[in-house]
């Protein structure tokens, strides 16, 4: 029995707690300062490089100030500079000034008494007109009817001109198109000086305002809408790599994901759950107090969950597809395999809630989780298949699918890519976790004093060097073995045993006779003197318990697993040899105080699973019977179920989980190979007339 937690030493107590402390508080620091969380977005600042993805948490929908922003910015840039009407005033002005001024040129002209150079004189002291010298020159050339031509055409080039909206902005492109408008009847030098004289009274007569523009501007920013930004739960928000801009960091702190400082809410809530997960440890240890003793395996399940929790809390993050790639479910497998399926899924369950913990996809992702472990766990499998790991595969990745399927056929519409992508994703996920199996289990079953199915098979292999050598020196234990692995692995598959395990340590369960073979009435020749016939019972029985020492001696040289080396110690338990006590019991004139009890019983210990008693039962039925020869059916059943309850009453199976129901099982398995291998015989009804016996029937007996 084992202890229980409250009688378990103070080292252990001690052991146990510091364990539960510090597995505790790397969770918490996995959970809290891993990317999954929330917070991983809260020191994001505008021009940052994103580490990861970051995905948001809910579907949500808000008003963007910052898009807003930037579409009124659009608008404002798309606003023209507005100016006022033409002003007609300003027209009537300047042709008022182009008369005034032609008027003076025309008493210039007239000037009788002036020369030609105080002329040009007065023609340069103009106001409001500058006339080059050449024009100047010609305009005094000009005979009265061409200058009264020249006048009338330059008035009416100006009022045109002056009729049309002239901004400043635009004077000079005005003043270029004068020359298109002088009538082509007038010789180029005549339009020459025409365009010149209504050049120069040519003025803007539209100008900037300041308020139409700004009133422009503000109808502009009036009629941009609120930009409304939508994200849906699991959505990129932020790419890995990308340089995190404005309206994302926007976005990041609507969705909660943006903090100046870590929330205490989250680190509370993060807290709870270690909690949880702390308690649930405690009840697995409660449940089964023996496990609070194997401290190899309670460091390995420790490490084990804390690097996947670990790892899952990194991989999650890096892309929308990771969730459903990251072989979580590799974890309840290789611990099922080590260590049961009870403590597979009552440790899956937090690591499950703490890896998804923060996660957009929460709630998804702890159903496509926790059913994959499920079915992983729970299926019907035969572990020494390994071809088996390949279907739990399979398996793990179909039942994830079909909750990816369900979740995704209550969406509003079904996005048949994405639902394709995930799905192919997942059937990698479960090949990933089926190869992830059998490899940690191959690294980690040595280290726990396991053995994995790779190890048994080449364990099993008739060139291995013990079997030989068994084979060589005792072929006659050989031969036995092979009979009680035969017996031993069929009533194994019937009762959902290790089947592989029980073979092979069938096979090695009396290795140790090989050192003394003629000790062992199977490797005698027939005819041969019996070699504990010389022998006084006290010897003979120690020779007879030696080959268990001698077998374990064997095993250690050959670096056997200590599963095998089980076989070999408990396949006798603490049985007596049961012959040598007889003949010293006689030989005492049956005062059994007189003798030694343990000289004649085995070390043992008694079985301690339920693959080494299978052994010790086929062992007993084996022997008994080739040494009966049962020739009816009804005698062998009879010695069969007599070895077992033999075995039973001796308390030899008190340390197994063996059932009765499994007794009756393993009784009806062992008879029906037995009744193949011995072929006894039914009695024959005999007749009452004499008659001469039939050379046929004669041989078929002998069959």
């Amino acid at each position: 029995m084992s202890a229980s937690p409250s009688k378990l030493p103070w080292q252990r107590i001690l052991f146990l707690v510091a364990l539960l402390l510090l597995s505790s508080g790397a969770m918490m620091a996995i959970v809290v300062y891993s990317p999954t969380l929330t917070t991983s977005a809260s020191n994001l600042q505008i021009g940052d490089v994103a580490a990861q993805d970051i995905l948001a948490p809910s579907a949500i929908s808000y008003e963007s100030q910052v898009r807003t922003e930037q579409q009124r910015q659009i608008a404002l840039r798309a606003v023209s500079t507005k100016y006022t009407k033409a002003d007609t005033n300003i027209a009537r002005q300047q042709l008022e000034h182009l008369r005034g001024a032609l008027a003076y040129i025309t008493s210039v002209r007239a000037d009788s008494h002036a020369s030609q150079e105080q002329k040009l004189a007065d023609l340069a002291a103009l106001q409001g007109i500058n006339l080059s010298q050449d024009i100047a020159t010609g305009i005094l050339d000009l005979n009265d009817a061409r200058w009264t031509a020249i006048q009338q055409e330059a008035i009416v080039v100006l009022e045109q001109v002056m009729r049309n909206t002239i901004r400043e902005d635009r004077l000079v492109d005005t003043l270029s198109s004068v020359p298109n408008l002088v009538s082509l009847a007038l010789p180029a030098d005549q339009a020459l000086i025409v365009a010149d004289l209504a050049s120069s009274f040519i003025a803007p007569n539209s100008f900037y305002s300041e308020s139409l523009t700004e009133a422009a501007r503000q109808q502009a920013v009036e009629a941009v809408e609120p930009v409304k930004v939508s994200f849906a739960a699991g959505e990129v928000v932020v790419r890995l790599g990308e340089v995190v801009s404005e309206d994302d960091v926007e976005a990041l702190r609507y969705m909660g994901l943006a903090q100046p400082e870590r929330r205490w809410q989250e680190t509370a809530s993060a807290s709870l759950l270690v909690i949880l997960s702390a308690g649930l440890a405690i009840i697995a240890i409660r449940r089964k107090p023996q496990r609070s003793q194997n401290t190899r395996g309670l460091l390995m399940v420790s490490l084990l969950f804390l690097a996947f929790l670990g790892l899952g809390r990194l991989t999650l993050p890096m892309h929308a597809l990771a969730p459903y790639l990251f072989p979580l479910a590799a974890y309840a497998l290789i611990i099922a395999n080590l260590f049961g399926e009870e403590l597979a899924l009552i440790s899956a369950i937090p690591l499950i809630i703490l890896t998804v913990y923060g996660h957009p996809n929460t709630g998804v992702l702890v159903l496509f989780y926790g059913v994959s472990c499920l079915f992983g766990v729970l299926i019907p499998k035969r572990e020494q298949r390994i071809s088996t790991y390949i279907w739990v595969g399979v398996t793990v990745a179909a039942s994830g699918a079909a909750i990816l399927t369900a979740y995704h056929l209550i969406q509003p519409e079904i996005n048949l890519t994405e639902l394709t992508t995930q799905t192919a994703t997942t059937l990698l996920n479960g090949l990933i976790a089926a190869g992830l199996t059998i490899l940690l289990q191959y690294l980690l079953a040595p280290v726990l004093g396991q053995i994995t199915p790779l190890q048994l098979l080449e364990l099993s292999r008739p060139d291995n060097p013990l079997l030989e050598y068994l084979l060589r020196n005792a072929p006659g234990t050989y031969q036995h073995s092979l009979q009680v692995a035969n017996l031993a692995e069929q009533a194994a598959e019937r009762i959902e045993a290790d089947s592989l395990l029980t073979r092979v340590g069938a096979l090695y369960h009396d290795i140790g006779k090989a050192q003394n073979p003629y000790f062992f009435i199977e490797n005698q020749i027939p005819g041969q003197i019996d070699t504990h016939e010389e022998l006084d019972p006290t010897e003979s029985a120690s020779c007879i318990i030696k080959h268990v020492s001698d077998g374990l001696a064997l095993a250690k040289e050959h670096r056997l697993p200590d599963r095998i080396k089980a076989f070999i110690a408990e396949h006798h338990g603490t049985l007596k040899t049961q012959y040598q006590w007889t003949q010293a019991v006689n030989a005492a004139e049956g005062d059994e105080s007189k003798i030694d009890e343990g000289l004649f019983t085995y070390p043992g210990p008694r079985p301690q699973s339920r693959e080494t008693a299978l052994v010790m039962l086929a062992d007993g039925c084996e022997a008994r019977i080739r040494s009966q020869n049962p020739e009816t059916e009804e005698q062998l059943r009879y010695l069969v179920r007599d070895t077992i309850e033999n075995r039973l009453n001796k308390n030899q199976l008190d340390d197994t989980s063996l059932t009765l129901q499994e007794l009756q099982t393993i009784a009806e398995s062992f008879l029906a190979s037995l009744r193949g291998i011995y072929h006894p015989r039914v009695d024959y009804p005999t007749l009452n007339i004499p008659a001469q016996p039939n050379p046929a029937t004669v041989a078929e007996e002998q069959h």
